[in-house]
């Protein structure tokens, strides 16, 4: 199975050390989805955020964590099952990771970790340095009380054989995206990587879920809030305006092939308002 992981690893044609790794990571995440699948997690949760992006419509930027919702609030749910099931398939491809449940009970995104230091040692890498005890990590969260109003689709991947995966549609997507846009406490490069990809392919936010979402946390929550396009447009021009786009632009650049990370260069404000007379005119705006 090792040999399999290798000509991945060889298809994604990684053009140095942190592209590599990068690389090596996602085989491993599409190994981790192939478990959950087998386990059948997508009968109650499904695949959202960056990482699904990548793997399910193939944008540029690769990504360390793996996000999922909850189909159906649920407190009690756990990741302790489903991390003995990712370990059992791991091993089936050589793979020993190391599994922690990192969950909080007070919290609703729960979180768990994958850590790996065997399947880098037993492949032939150009680039990777393989520092003893040097370890791919990959996070897992899931959100257990989510926001009503997603809408889903199925996926069938071929990696590493065929499976199905159940995950949010685009616009549903890019309604939770948005909503981490406005209420994330923190910059996070990223997050305005993939708002620049939905506008690329047209796609727009489902309003009705950003509206629940906001309502349910960040600082809009509770408030008789008038979620449409005008209220979203101004929302997005008061945020752009108060962002340190160096900063932004540092962040996502390590998750970016060499060809990509110069067009980094534009990132500023006058880029993304540029950005949001395009989300204005998907919308309906003139």
């Amino acid at each position: 199975m090792i040999d399999l992981i290798q000509k991945r690893l060889a298809d994604h044609n990684p053009s140095g050390p942190l592209d590599e790794e990068n690389a090596l990571k996602e085989i491993v995440q599409e190994i981790i989805l192939f478990a959950l699948w087998r386990a059948a997690f997508f009968e109650v949760a499904a695949f959202q955020g960056g990482t699904s992006l990548r793997i399910l419509y193939g944008m540029s930027r690769f990504s360390e964590d793996i996000d999922f919702i909850l189909r159906e609030p649920n407190p009690e749910f756990q990741w302790r099952p489903h991390l003995e099931n990712i370990a059992e398939t791991c091993e089936e491809f050589g793979i020993a990771p190391q599994v922690l449940d990192k969950q909080r009970m007070d919290s609703n995104v729960k979180a768990a970790l994958i850590k790996d230091t065997s399947v880098a040692n037993q492949l032939d890498l150009r680039f990777y340095d393989q520092k003893p005890g040097k370890k791919l990590t990959i996070k897992l969260e899931i959100d257990t009380n989510p926001p009503t109003g997603s809408d889903f689709e199925y996926t069938y991947l071929s990696f590493p054989v065929d499976y199905e995966v159940r995950h949010q549609n685009l616009s549903s997507n890019f309604a939770l995206k948005m909503h981490a846009l406005l209420c994330r406490p923190y910059l996070k490069g990223r997050d305005w990587y993939d708002f620049n990809w939905y506008i690329a392919q047209g796609i727009t936010p489902k309003i009705e879920l950003l509206k629940n979402a906001l309502l349910q946390y960040g600082p809009w929550q509770g408030q008789d809030v008038n979620v449409d396009r005008a209220w979203l447009v101004n929302a997005l021009r008061d945020k752009m305006t108060s962002i340190d786009w160096q900063e932004a632009a540092a962040d996502v650049e390590r998750f970016l092939k060499p060809i990509e990370q110069k067009s980094l260069k534009l990132w500023s404000e006058r880029f993304y308002l540029h950005k949001l007379e395009r989300l204005n005119e998907l919308l309906g705006g003139k």
